[in-house]
């Protein structure tokens, strides 16, 4: 009699849901670490390691960021909504702080609780971003587009700025045209302006004596402590001599000192340091000299931090 053959054994297949379950999950972890890389938050959490085992005097002698909560959250800049605030710059003469339009050129000058003081159109400016007082009356503001430096007069009696009255340099071309020197900031220790180029973001110094004359050209400053997105603003403290750069793409300002290394950061996320919700796209920055800390954001939003002791 002849013999059945015997069944062959199937190797059970794994659930079609099983499969696209490892699938997801995959995806997910290569998305999150691209995000991680694209956000630096591999850099931030080293930061902030070193941060937690920095000592009493060494967090005494910087700004740290850490400390600093919002005290005026998104105040709206009235009649701003389509004008884009592009930058920010305190004044220790008038005791007011000073804001650059991008979209549609114009100066303003406000209070330190961000109330509106006065509006002076810019006129001959295409795209102005980048903003900074000098002392006595002198401002210099970079124009994105144009790839131009110029330096102005602002007194009390102002009210509106022709470019052609005033002294221009030509900041050259950057690496990314359309994504150009938007940063600029008066460091008065040093006799110089720092400027920021967004992206890539670099920095560069340009001496001065704090006249509207430059001297030289403008020098660039190797660093590879901006481990950012982008750079949309530059502020020095008064008191330490550090710089603060500012990224809006990566919602984070970064504290630098006289060396230009990583010291200190804040995120501008909601839920951290008072803000209850993310700052939208935080264009300006400046610093008084009691420490208080004043932003900017697009549209025309208004903040306001202080450290707490």
């Amino acid at each position: 009699m002849a013999t059945q053959p015997l069944p062959t054994l199937q190797p059970p297949r794994r659930p079609r849901l099983l499969m696209r379950w490892y699938y997801w999950l995959l995806l997910a972890v290569v998305a999150a670490y691209g995000l991680a890389f694209a956000m630096h938050w591999d850099d931030r959490g080293v930061l902030w390691l070193r941060e937690r085992f920095e000592s009493p005097s060494v967090r005494q002698q910087s700004v740290w960021l850490p400390d600093y909560r919002a005290v005026i959250d998104a105040k709206l800049l009235p009649g701003m909504e389509k004008d884009e605030a592009s930058d920010l710059s305190y004044d220790p003469q008038t005791k007011t702080l000073f804001s650059v339009m991008g979209k549609n050129p114009f100066l303003v000058e406000l209070t330190l609780q961000g109330d509106v003081l006065r509006k002076m159109p810019l006129v001959g400016w295409v795209n102005p971003e980048g903003l900074t007082v000098m002392g006595n009356g002198l401002m210099a503001i970079t124009d994105e587009r144009e790839h131009m430096l110029s330096i102005i007069k602002v007194d009390a009696d102002t009210r509106e700025l022709n470019r052609d009255n005033f002294p221009k340099y030509d900041l050259g071309p950057s690496k990314n045209q359309n994504k150009a020197f938007e940063a600029i900031a008066w460091d008065p220790r040093n006799q110089q302006l720092l400027l920021g180029e967004e992206r890539p973001p670099a920095l560069f110094t340009w001496k001065s004596d704090g006249s509207q004359t430059l001297k030289g050209d403008k020098q660039k400053l190797v660093s590879n402590e901006l481990d950012i997105r982008n750079l949309s603003a530059l502020a020095i403290d008064p008191r330490t001599g550090h710089t603060l750069v500012l990224s809006a793409d990566s919602h984070l300002l970064l504290e630098l000192d006289e060396k230009g290394e990583q010291v200190s950061f804040m995120t501008l996320l909601g839920g951290f340091n008072g803000l209850n919700k993310t700052i939208p796209r935080a264009e300006g920055v400046t610093m008084d000299e009691a420490g208080t800390l004043y932003m900017v954001s697009e549209p025309n939003l208004f903040y306001r931090f202080e450290k707490q002791k």
